[in-house]
């Protein structure tokens, strides 16, 4: 086999990896009620703009849509970073209102350990790495510089 075969089926890997796992995050969104605020709402949204950027890479990876998978993914790794604040800031407050007299020390251990999990949002940010590393020196990307447009 050669060395563009495997790396053809390692992008595709990847990008297939990358799909299930926004499908399996909005399963688990939709199955935890994760849509009482808007706020929650937002996580099915980066979902769902991944998983049609996901998909159109993987129909048709040409630079445009290559680019806008980049794209689409950093602001898919946004979002899981606002959502990690998200959930920091309100293990926070419940704890302050638990144990208002409760030392800085004991207030970050409960933060931490809080209802709210701390790394279910960064499933997102994982997506997004995972998505990105399969347009990593892709051709598609490449053929800019010697003046060609390939899938």
């Amino acid at each position: 086999m050669s060395d563009a075969s495997v790396l053809f089926r390692l992008r595709q890997f990847l990008l297939v990896m990358s799909a299930l796992l926004f499908v399996g995050t909005l399963v688990e969104l939709w199955l935890t009620d994760h849509s009482e605020t808007f706020v929650q709402l937002i996580p099915f949204a980066l979902c769902g703009l991944g998983l049609v950027a996901v998909i159109l890479a993987l129909l048709s990876p040409r630079r445009i849509a290559l680019l806008s998978l980049r794209a689409v993914m950093a602001l898919v790794a946004l979002g899981s970073f606002f959502g990690v604040y998200q959930h920091l800031s309100n293990n926070l407050g419940f704890q302050r209102e638990l144990h208002p007299n409760a030392s800085t020390g004991d207030l970050l251990m409960g933060t931490f350990g809080g209802a709210n999990p701390l790394l279910a949002p960064g499933i997102l940010a994982l997506t997004a790495t995972l998505a990105i590393a399969a347009t990593y020196y892709h051709p598609s990307l490449r053929a800019k510089e010697r003046g060609e447009d390939r899938a």
